[in-house]
């Protein structure tokens, strides 16, 4: 596979994980925190770092705004709930 390929098969795999945690509203940042060891915030900050990395000014709203679809606050005032006791504690001792 050639270098071109590659990437754009890598920016076709970025679109979908994209596309699915935007759909996916109810899973919450912490549980995939949780789960995996990063959430919607890693990912648009890794975008971020790739952009500065090519030269790119991207602020960090606007980088979540790309992960997130819509502003970050806006996604929280409309997804996001109280994480539960037993999320924070194995988000504490993980963290």
């Amino acid at each position: 596979m050639d270098d071109q390929t590659r990437t754009e098969i890598e920016a076709a795999a970025f679109r979908a994980l994209r596309d699915h945690l935007r759909q996916r509203t109810d899973v919450q940042n912490i549980d995939m925190m949780n789960l995996t060891g990063f959430c919607r915030n890693c990912l648009s900050r890794w975008y971020q770092e790739a952009a500065a990395e090519r030269g790119v000014d991207l602020g960090k709203d606007d980088a979540r705004e790309i992960v997130y679809g819509m502003p970050y606050d806006e996604w929280r005032a409309r997804h996001q709930t109280d994480a539960s006791p037993e999320a924070r504690a194995k988000f504490a001792d993980s963290h």
